[in-house]
C-alpha cells in the first residue's frame, strides 16, 4: 500500500474524492485549508491501483502549477483489510512515479559510484588473479554496473532519451574505468594469469546467454516488484564486472586474444541483460502517462529491441566464429 499525499486547491477536493473513489483507496482524510487556499489531501490506495491514482491526479492537477503529489510508503496497516487479507497474487508493479527515483539514481555519474567501480574492481581483480571465488562474489554482490543497464532500459521504456542518455554515459564510462584499473593489475602483477576464475570469463558459451538474460529479467521483476533482497542474490547472477576486470587484465599481461574473449563474453552480458529487462518493462506495463508519450515510447522501444538483438545476433556469430 502507498500513503499519496496530494497539495491542490481547496477547491479541488471532490474531484480528490472522485479520484479516490476510481482508484479503491482505502481511506482519504482532508487537512485544513491553508491561508494560501491550497489544502491537504491524503489517500490510501493499495498497490495494484495506485498507478491508476497517480496518473488521474496529475491529468487533473496539471493545470495547477502550486500542486504537488507525494508518494509514502506504507510499512504496515493495521487491521489488514479484507482484500488485502484475501489477496493471493504479490505481483503488483511498483508505481512508475516511484521506479524512477529508484532507477535514476544508478544512472548518477557522481564520485560515489566512481568509487564503487574502483573497489569492485580491484576486489574482483585480486579475486580472479589468485582464483578466489570468495572474493569474486563480493565483488559481484557490489555491482555497480547494473544500474546504468537498469536506468537504459527504464529510459526506453519511457522513451526518456535524457535518462538514456544519462545512464548510457554512466555505463560507459564505469566499464573503461573497470578495464582501465584492471589493466594496471595486469601489467604489475608478479605471478602468471592462468588462473581458473580468470580463464572462465575468456569463454562466451550459450549457458552465459541463458544466465545474462534470466538475470536480467530477474533483476527488474525484483526492482518493479518492490522486492530489493532478491535484488543481491541477482546481481551476483549478473557479473557484469569480473568480464570487465578481465579484459583489463588480459590487456594489461598482454594476451589479446583472451581480451578479446572476455570482452565479448561482456558484450553478451550487456545486451542480454539490456534486452531481457526492456522486455519486462513492456510486459510490466511500464510506460508514460500521456497518449503522445506512449507512442513515442513504444517506437524507441521497437528501436531498442530490435538493435539489442541484431547485436546479439551479431555476437552470436562471433562467438560461435571464434570457437570453430
Amino acid at each position: 500500500m502507498k500513503y499519496v499525499e496530494i497539495i491542490a486547491s481547496a477547491g479541488s477536493s471532490d474531484t480528490v474524492l472522485a479520484i479516490a473513489k476510481k482508484a479503491k483507496a482505502l481511506d482519504l482524510r482532508l487537512g485544513v485549508v491553508g491561508e494560501d487556499g491550497m489544502q491537504q489531501m491524503r489517500m490510501l490506495v493499495g498497490d495494484n491501483t495506485v498507478q491508476l491514482a497517480l496518473d488521474t491526479l496529475q491529468n487533473v492537477l496539471g493545470a495547477q502549477p502550486t500542486a504537488r503529489i507525494v508518494v509514502l510508503s506504507v510499512e504496515a496497516s493495521v487491521p489488514k483489510p479484507a482484500e488485502e487479507k484475501n489477496k493471493k497474487d504479490d505481483s503488483a508493479t511498483t508505481a512508475r512515479e516511484v521506479l524512477y527515483e529508484a532507477v535514476e539514481k544508478g544512472a548518477r555519474l557522481d564520485w560515489n559510484f566512481a568509487m564503487l567501480v574502483v573497489l569492485s574492481t580491484m576486489v574482483a581483480a585480486i579475486g580472479l588473479i589468485e582464483n578466489n571465488t570468495a572474493v569474486v562474489i563480493g565483488a559481484m554482490v557490489i555491482a555497480p554496473l547494473l544500474g546504468p543497464n537498469l536506468a537504459l532500459s527504464f529510459g526506453t521504456a519511457l522513451g526518456d532519451a535524457t535518462l538514456m542518455r544519462k545512464s548510457a554515459q554512466t555505463l560507459f564510462v564505469g566499464i573503461m574505468l573497470a578495464v582501465t584499473l584492471s589493466a594496471v593489475f595486469g601489467v604489475l602483477w608478479p605471478s602468471a594469469l592462468t588462473s581458473h576464475e580468470l580463464m572462465s570469463r575468456t569463454h562466451a558459451s550459450l549457458d552465459s546467454i541463458l544466465l545474462a538474460l534470466a538475470s536480467g529479467a530477474a533483476a527488474t521483476l525484483s526492482l518493479t516488484t518492490g522486492l530489493s533482497e532478491a535484488l543481491v542474490g541477482v546481481m551476483v547472477a549478473v557479473a557484469l564486472l569480473p568480464p570487465a576486470a578481465t579484459l583489463g587484465i588480459m590487456l594489461g599481461g598482454g594476451n589479446p586474444t583472451l581480451a578479446m574473449s572476455a570482452g565479448l563474453l561482456l558484450a553478451i552480458n550487456v545486451v542480454c541483460v539490456n534486452l531481457a529487462s526492456k522486455i519486462v518493462f513492456f510486459l510490466k506495463g511500464i510506460h508514460p502517462r500521456t497518449w503522445l508519450e506512449k507512442e513515442k515510447a513504444k517506437r524507441a522501444m521497437l528501436r531498442y529491441v530490435l538493435g539489442w538483438l541484431i547485436t546479439l545476433v551479431v555476437l552470436l556469430l562471433l562467438m560461435y566464429a571464434r570457437g570453430s
